[in-house]
């Protein structure tokens, strides 16, 4: 009997060993909570209307993002999450747009080609008639052979058309009013000449395409005996040499 009724307290003593173990077990089981959302990934889109341009034309950048804090546009800088914007590229571009957000980086791009303008159409005016409208005399003041700062611009201009034109060759005329001898303005047409000459050539046109010509007195533009009259005969004459 002894036996048995420790067999018996045995068994029960290992049946509730293996419950509390078990209620142990359930006690330490937890449930895993579901893991963070993720933020979501940045969107980003860059186009340019229109794609293609001449040069010295704009056209028009237009972007859109989403879930992005930090916009860069190549060339542009930091610009909000959506806008537009015109640019002028000199030469063929691709702009490139960055977002940068917490849920990652996205990215677009936009290709402008620009194309030079077409060469202007040829002028259909002879050469002597460009000549003429472009070659312009220039004006000194009595007794004065020296290029007058009003007369800087014409005298200019006349070399940029002359460096333009590398067949033409000229003649420079001096010519005086007709206060004085023939003998000095025989000798100041000749140095209002040299000037002229001078100048061309020190802006780039070559020596060899210049003469000089004084004719002083002798052939007037105006006929008339006063100021108005004499300013118009102190000048220097452009004439093409054949």
């Amino acid at each position: 009997m002894e036996k048995d009724r420790l067999r018996n307290t045995f068994a029960v003593a290992t049946v509730s060993a293996l419950l509390m173990v078990v209620g142990c077990s359930k006690k330490e089981a937890k449930v895993t909570p579901p893991g963070q959302v993720p933020p979501p990934a940045p969107t980003a889109s860059l186009t340019a209307s229109p794609d293609s341009i001449l040069r010295g034309q704009s056209t028009e950048l237009s972007w859109h993002t989403q879930n992005a804090t930090d916009i860069n546009i190549a060339g542009l800088g930091t610009v909000p999450a959506s806008g537009s914007r015109a640019v002028s590229p000199v030469d063929s571009t691709t702009y490139r747009l960055d977002a940068k957000g917490l849920g990652g980086t996205a990215e677009s791009s936009a290709r402008v080609t620009v194309t030079p303008p077409p060469p202007p159409a040829r002028s259909q005016m002879s050469l002597d008639q460009l000549f003429a409208s472009n070659v312009k005399d220039v004006f000194f003041d009595f007794n004065k052979y020296n290029i007058r700062a009003d007369e800087q611009s014409p005298a200019s201009s006349d070399a940029q058309f002359l460096l333009q034109h590398p067949e033409l060759k000229v003649v420079v005329e001096g010519h005086c009013d007709d206060r004085g001898s023939e003998e000095y303005n025989l000798g100041l047409g000749d140095r209002r000449a040299q000037t002229i000459k001078a100048y061309l050539v020190q802006s780039g046109v070559p020596t060899d395409r210049i003469s000089t010509i004084s004719y002083g007195k002798e052939k007037p533009f105006c006929s008339q005996d006063d100021e108005q009259c004499w300013q118009q005969n102190r000048r220097d004459h452009f004439t093409r040499q054949q």
